[in-house]
């Protein structure tokens, strides 16, 4: 029996393949093109989690609406996932034809989506695939620009072709990353690294930022600006992100120093910042682990200041556990100071691409001295990141910065090398000297 989707009036993914069949073979016999494209939202679990499944089902109607205002009239409009939908474009004259529909998309979707109080700005990422260019089937077609949508995401882009066959490898490295990140934790291949940050006014040691490291089996260090947002995308995030909070205070708290107590950071990504359960998460870790030796913080970025209201009420009361909230490469991203005042921060971060252009740029030099003052207005404290020279820090140091951290003292380490290096850091001749 043919399903249609109930909540859209769509086809479904069996309606969907024999009509996409039908149609090749129609081109076939007329020597035409056929275009596929598949869009997918971005994002789509967080406005689940932020905004409730009922703005979600919205969510998808609006999409399903769009997707028909782009098309023509012999055009087919399908529901083949969860938030993932198909267009069947018969009849193409060239590939141009599939490229300004997915660009038509895109500028429907500028539109902001109204949903009671909040104005979402929804993203969707698109991939291309056409017949007999791509594939000979409906089965192969699918896939292709299924590949194509994965590596336009994978690459930062909103929409993508199909290749002509060279890149296949990179599709299959990113599904066996998929597959080995799911069980990382078991096999016990995450670590958490520590980089020190150091005070500007009296170079002692005041914090350390925790970050994440995979050493896989196969492939040795993955990076981390490839595993985090594959985990974010494959929903792997969460339980990483409470293993790490943890692994962290369980690793901090027994260390033996001379410096006090320690601001020890944990970054939180901005899907689980709207999560009712992320005060739970904390507060149990800090059952466990909690010590007067530390000093609990998240660190968040920009992005998730825009998730509504319901963010900052989380943020609220994780501050009233007594866990203190720094904002994270900051501006780099919205910059929203109409979210940015509520929020209940203590500290602001100097993104690094700033950082480094200091002593060279003279824009980069004023935003980061008007994000010292901006800061200060507001009483938060500042932390510039990427420190790699003196003349850096002199310069941060007359501009009101209070705290730094990078390769200038410490790269990021293990839970053990770290302890080592608080133990001998001011008591070694190599030490950098104060400004």
């Amino acid at each position: 029996m043919d399903d249609r989707d109930e909540l859209t009036d769509l086809p479904g993914r069996r309606i969907f393949l024999r009509l996409l069949d039908e149609r090749i073979h129609e081109a076939e016999g007329q020597g035409g093109t056929v275009g596929l494209l598949l869009a997918d939202i971005d994002r789509f679990t967080q406005i689940n989690v932020t905004y409730g499944f009922a703005c979600g089902d919205r969510v998808l109607r609006h999409l399903a609406r769009q997707l028909a205002a782009v098309g023509r009239a012999r055009d087919i409009v399908a529901r083949v996932g969860d938030n993932r939908f198909a267009m069947i474009l018969p009849g193409l004259m060239n590939r141009g034809h599939a490229e300004l529909a997915a660009q038509k998309l895109l500028r429907l979707l500028e539109v902001p989506f109204e949903h009671d109080d909040a104005r979402l700005r929804l993203q969707a990422t698109i991939g291309v695939a056409l017949y007999p260019h791509h594939a000979s089937g409906a089965q192969d077609l699918l896939a292709r620009a299924e590949f194509a949508l994965a590596l336009a995401r994978h690459e930062d882009r909103r929409y993508g072709f199909a290749p002509d066959g060279s890149d296949i490898g990179s599709l299959s490295y990113q599904w066996d990353l998929e597959l080995e990140l799911a069980n990382a934790i078991d096999r016990g291949e995450l670590s958490m690294f520590y980089q020190p940050q150091v005070a500007l006014g009296d170079r002692r040691v005041v914090g350390v930022e925790a970050l994440m490291r995979w050493n896989n089996r196969n492939r040795g260090m993955v990076p981390p600006d490839v595993f985090i947002p594959l985990a974010e995308r494959t929903g792997h995030i969460r339980k990483m992100t409470l293993w790490a909070m943890n692994t962290v205070l369980r690793q901090t708290s027994q260390w033996r120093h001379d410096w006090g107590a320690l601001s020890v950071s944990v970054n939180v990504p901005s899907e689980l910042v709207a999560h009712s359960d992320l005060p739970d998460m904390l507060r149990n870790a800090l059952q466990l682990f909690g010590s007067d030796a530390i000093r609990p913080m998240i660190e968040i970025t920009e992005r998730s200041l825009m998730v509504g209201d319901r963010a900052l009420q989380q943020l609220h009361r994780i501050r009233e556990m007594g866990v203190r909230v720094s904002i994270d490469d900051f501006g780099t991203g919205y910059s929203c100071l109409a979210y940015f005042h509520k929020v209940p921060a203590s500290e602001l971060k100097i993104d690094k691409t700033f950082v480094s252009r200091l002593l060279t740029d003279t824009a980069s030099a004023d935003i980061a001295m008007l994000i010292i003052d901006l800061a200060h207005r507001f009483d938060l404290d500042v932390v510039a990141e990427g420190v790699e020279d003196e003349a850096t820090c002199e310069k941060l140091a007359s501009s009101g910065c209070d705290v730094v951290q990078g390769y200038f003292f410490a790269k990021p380490m293990p839970a053990d090398a770290c302890e080592q290096w608080l133990q001998a850091f001011g008591r070694v001749e190599t030490k950098p000297t104060a400004a």
